[in-house]
């Protein structure tokens, strides 16, 4: 193609909502106000918009910071003003979520990548689930109404509960449920006791969702 072409088959759309995929790996945020991002996302941006680095109430002068002994962690900014602000996260899929007034979402830390200034959120560590970390598991509860992006390794899975999933692979899950762990034996015995998916997320009842994806996504080593 020309570069005519070029220009007018990659130009951003127009109109839209507040929250627009441009394509399944990019995110055009319309902004008015704030909305929260994960640090470092940010690829370009037209209009007047600051940044600044995000403190929370759990500690961390940037926000989305996981207890240190996991060795995760999700640094956030805000971003205020107005314009277009494009967003990615290493050419993971992007998937926008409309949280109604009431819905809750919980999402691995390192799979957030944005949210409007209306969402709520709050980091919980379940202590309760054993073997996935020293520390238990570390996740950010999102609660609506707003939109929220979260990135994903390829294409997600949804699935209802009852299942147990790998928690490398496990993404997301409804705020209604509350996973526990399950140590499957056999795995144990086949691929060693150290692998993660001995140590697995078990999610009861028959409500609510739960999001994987076809990639195990592991901590940094220390």
């Amino acid at each position: 193609m020309n570069v005519d072409e070029f220009v007018n088959a990659n130009e951003p759309k127009e109109g839209g909502e507040s929250f627009q995929l441009e394509h399944g790996k990019l995110l055009d945020i319309d902004l008015d106000g704030s909305v929260t991002t994960k640090t470092g996302s940010m690829i370009a941006y037209n209009g007047d918009i600051s940044f600044k680095g995000k403190s929370s109430a759990e500690g961390g002068i940037t926000g989305f910071i996981k207890e240190k002994a996991t060795g995760e962690g999700t640094d956030v900014m805000e971003a205020t003003g107005t314009g277009h602000l494009y967003v990615a996260d290493q050419g993971k899929k992007i998937q926008i979520l409309e949280l109604e007034a009431g819905d809750e979402i919980s999402v691995n830390g390192n799979d957030v990548l944005a949210f409007e200034s209306s969402v709520d959120y709050e980091i919980r560590t379940m202590k309760s689930i054993a073997g996935f970390t020293a520390g238990g598991m570390t996740n950010v509860f999102l609660s609506g109404p707003g939109a929220v992006a979260i990135t994903t390794h390829g294409e997600p899975l949804v699935l209802q509960p009852p299942v147990r999933t790998d928690p490398s692979a496990t993404v997301a899950w409804s705020g209604s449920l509350s996973p526990g762990s399950y140590v499957d034996k056999s795995l144990s015995n086949m691929i060693g006791s150290s692998s993660d998916e001995t140590h697995q997320l078990d999610f009861s009842g028959s409500d609510g969702f739960v999001v994987v994806q076809p990639y195990e996504e592991r901590a940094p080593q220390q």
